[in-house]
C-alpha cells in the first residue's frame, strides 16, 4: 500500500465518546467472563461471596478509572501510561514502562488469532489441518483493515463492541427469563483460611478479565475533544463493563447452582443451554467470535500508538513516528505485525501471558503512583479533570495494585524472574536510544 506524504507527530484528531465506550468495552469483555465463573465457583462455593467480588473489582475499575482521567487529560498524548511516569518518575522509568507495556500490548494479537482459528476449526472440523493459516489470515485481515487510517479501525471498532454487547445481553436476558425447575441449592460456606486464599485466587481471575479498561488513554492524541471525552469513556466504560459482568454472573447463578457451574469449564454456555436449549450453541459461538474479533480489532491498534509515542520521545526509531494520510502510525502497524505473526507461528505464549500480566501490573501501579507524585510536585499544572474522592481514592487503587503485583510474583516466579532480567537489559537499551539531552519535561 502506498504512502502518500508521510508526516511525523501529526495524528488526526477524529475520535470521540463513541470510540472511547467502544475501545474500552470491546478491548476488555471477552472469552474470558465466559469462562472464569466456573473455575471461580470452585475456589467460593458461595453465590454470595461471588458476586460480593465481582462488585468490588468493578468498583475497584471505576476509581482506577478515574485516576487514568485525571492523567490522561493533563497528558493527552500517545502511548499511554508511560507518558505520566515519565514526567513523574523520570526518562528512564518512562522507558521501562513503556516497553513494558508495549509487550504486554503486543503479545495479545497473536494470542486472539490463535484463539479465533481455534473456533473456526470448531465450526468447520475440516480446516484442522490449517490451524496456523487461518490465524496468520486473521491477523492480516485485521492489520490490512487498520493500515488505511484510524476512521476504519474506529468504525469496525464500534460496530463489533455494539454487536458483542447486545449479544451478552440477550444472553443475561434469556437467562433471567428462564423459570429454573424446583429450588437451586445454595451452599453456605463458612470463612476458612482455605476459602480466604481462594477468595484471593478468585479475585486475581476476575482482575484478568477487565484487562483493557485502560485502553482509552492510548488514543487521547486522537480525541477531538480530549477534556470532556476522555473522562466520560473511562467513566462510562468502567461502568458498562461493571454491570455486565455482574449481570452476566447473576445470570449465571440464577439459572445454574453452583455445585454445577463449579464443575463447568464454560458455564456461561451450560447457562445458555439451560435458557435457550437447541440454540445456545450458536448464541455462545456468535457471542466468542465476536468477543476475540473486538479484542483483536483494538489490540491491532493499541501497540502501534505506544511505539509511535516511544520514538516521538526518543525512546525507539524516528521511523515509528510516520503516520499515513489517514492517520495510521503505518512503520509502527507494520512492525507491530510482523512481531505478532512471529509469535503467532510459533504459538508459544503461555509463559509470556503470564509475563504479561505481571508488567502490566507494575505499568497500572507506576500509573497511580505518578498522579500522587506529581500532586505534589506539580499541584498547579492544569487538570482538565479531577479524580474524585482524591487522596483516598488513588492510594487505595495502588495499595490494591501493590499487592495484585506481590501476589502475581509470588505465584509465578518464573514471570517475576524474565522481568527482572527485562529490566537488568533496559538500560543499556536507553543508553542507545536516548540522547543525553533528552530531557523530562512538562509540553
Amino acid at each position: 500500500m502506498e504512502i502518500q506524504t508521510p508526516k511525523t507527530n501529526q495524528l488526526r484528531k477524529v475520535l470521540g465518546v463513541a470510540f472511547g465506550l467502544a475501545v474500552v468495552v470491546g478491548s476488555t469483555i471477552g472469552v474470558g467472563i465466559l469462562r472464569t465463573p466456573g473455575t471461580i465457583a470452585t475456589l467460593i462455593p458461595n453465590a454470595t461471596l461471588i458476586m460480593c467480588c465481582w462488585v468490588s473489582i468493578g468498583l475497584y475499575i471505576i476509581l482506577a478509572a478515574s485516576s487514568y482521567a485525571e492523567l490522561t487529560t493533563m497528558f493527552p498524548k500517545a502511548g499511554g501510561a508511560y507518558n505520566y511516569i515519565k514526567i513523574a518518575f523520570g526518562n528512564y522509568l518512562g522507558f521501562v514502562n513503556g516497553w513494558f507495556d508495549f509487550l504486554t500490548n503486543a503479545i495479545a494479537p497473536a494470542y486472539f488469532c490463535i484463539v479465533l482459528s481455534e473456533y473456526s476449526i470448531l465450526m468447520f472440523p475440516e480446516l484442522a489441518s490449517t490451524k496456523t493459516t487461518i490465524a496468520v489470515s486473521f491477523l492480516t485481515f485485521f492489520t490490512a483493515i487498520n493500515l488505511p487510517g484510524i476512521k476504519s479501525g474506529s468504525f469496525i471498532q464500534k460496530i463489533t463492541s455494539a454487536i458483542k454487547v447486545v449479544l451478552f445481553l440477550i444472553l443475561i436476558i434469556g437467562c433471567f427469563l428462564f423459570q429454573p425447575t424446583g429450588q437451586i441449592p445454595v451452599q453456605q460456606t463458612m470463612i476458612t483460611g482455605g476459602l480466604m486464599l481462594g477468595i484471593f485466587k478468585a479475585l486475581q481471575l476476575i482482575m484478568g478479565t477487565y484487562d483493557g479498561w485502560m485502553s482509552v488513554s492510548f488514543f487521547a492524541e486522537e480525541d477531538n475533544n480530549p477534556n470532556k471525552n476522555i473522562p466520560k469513556s473511562y467513566l462510562l466504560g468502567a461502568l458498562t463493563i461493571g454491570l455486565l459482568y455482574v449481570l452476566i454472573n447473576g445470570a449465571i447463578l440464577y439459572v445454574l447452582p453452583i455445585e454445577a457451574i463449579a464443575k463447568s469449564p464454560l458455564a456461561a454456555s451450560d447457562a445458555a443451554n439451560a435458557a435457550f436449549g437447541g440454540w445456545s450453541g450458536t448464541l455462545m459461538t456468535a457471542v466468542a467470535i465476536f468477543s476475540l474479533v473486538s479484542i483483536l480489532n483494538a489490540y491491532m491498534m493499541i501497540p502501534s500508538r505506544i511505539l509511535f509515542g516511544l520514538g516521538r520521545d526518543g525512546f525507539f526509531i524516528k521511523q515509528s513516528t510516520i503516520v499515513n494520510q489517514g492517520g495510521t502510525p503505518y512503520y509502527s502497524l507494520i512492525m507491530c505485525y510482523v512481531f505478532a505473526l512471529v509469535l503467532t507461528v510459533s504459538s508459544s505464549f503461555e509463559q509470556l501471558f503470564g509475563l504479561a500480566t505481571i508488567m502490566m501490573t507494575l505499568v497500572t501501579g507506576f500509573a497511580f503512583a505518578s498522579l500522587i507524585r506529581l500532586r505534589h510536585t506539580q499541584p498547579d499544572f492544569p487538570r482538565p479533570y479531577k479524580t474524585f474522592g482524591y487522596p483516598f481514592t488513588s492510594y487505595l487503587a495502588l495499595a490494591v495494585t501493590i499487592a495484585l503485583f506481590i501476589a502475581f510474583a509470588v505465584s509465578d516466579v518464573v514471570s517475576l524472574s524474565i522481568m527482572v532480567v527485562i529490566m537488568a537489559l533496559s538500560y543499556p537499551a536507553y543508553k542507545l536510544f536516548v540522547k543525553p539531552n533528552n530531557n523530562d519535561t512538562f509540553d
